[in-house]
């Protein structure tokens, strides 16, 4: 789904990551990736939410281990479980953070019925959040697009500085998600439809397989 601006949503429409919504959609213009939507976000309603026992059945059976067989079913969206090496955070250039402002100006400034060009501000992290991670096809390295990992620097930064921040983030995305279990939600560009982009970390404990639904 397109970006939504969280921080513009009355109170009673800020769902919380296991909440159940419904809400308006169109298909966005020259993307051509089927699961691809753009939300109304005026729209949105919470209907409820999803217990923690239930979470596990939930996203049982759309977890893979194979992105290249995603692609071959002509799917652009993954909720992968791998196996991480490492977690790197790293520092971004001016170049590529002016760059990432550039292209949500742009963004902003494309004619839109949902009204996108006034409801995404942003703010563009200077760092990075990169994964190594093993998959059926082998190893991969991606940037983690996750805008609450994001949201979690600033929080944290501006409340213990910086580098308290990033110490939490090493020791939360790096050790513990990985060591309790995650699970990397993928999307691929709508340019280069064989990238794979991390766009979230979902933390789930290990799903024990008399969890899944037959």
């Amino acid at each position: 789904m397109y970006p939504v601006c969280f921080r513009n949503l009355d109170d009673a429409q800020k769902f919380g990551r296991w909440d159940r919504v419904h809400f308006k959609w169109r298909k966005p213009k020259d993307d051509p990736r089927v699961e691809s939507l753009r939300v109304d976000q005026e729209s949105i309603t919470i209907t409820g939410s999803l217990r923690p026992t239930e979470r596990a059945r939930f996203l049982g059976s759309l977890i893979v281990t194979s992105l290249d067989k995603e692609r071959e079913k002509g799917r652009s969206l993954a909720l992968l479980k791998a196996q991480v090496h490492s977690f790197k955070i790293n520092k971004r250039s001016e170049e590529d953070i002016a760059n990432d402002r550039a292209r949500f100006d742009a963004l902003r400034s494309q004619p839109d019925m949902f009204n996108t060009r006034e409801i995404i501000p942003y703010s563009p992290c200077p760092y990075e959040f990169k994964y190594k991670y093993q998959t059926d096809d082998g190893v991969r390295e991606g940037t983690c697009q996750d805008w609450e990992m994001e949201a979690t620097y600033f929080n944290l930064s501006k409340q213990y500085g910086e580098q308290d921040a990033l110490s939490y983030m090493q020791k939360t995305f790096g050790e513990e998600y990985p060591k309790k279990g995650m699970l990397l939600a993928m999307g691929t560009h709508s340019l280069y439809p064989e990238t794979w982009l991390i766009n979230g970390v979902v933390r789930l404990d290990e799903i024990r397989q008399g969890s899944l639904p037959l």
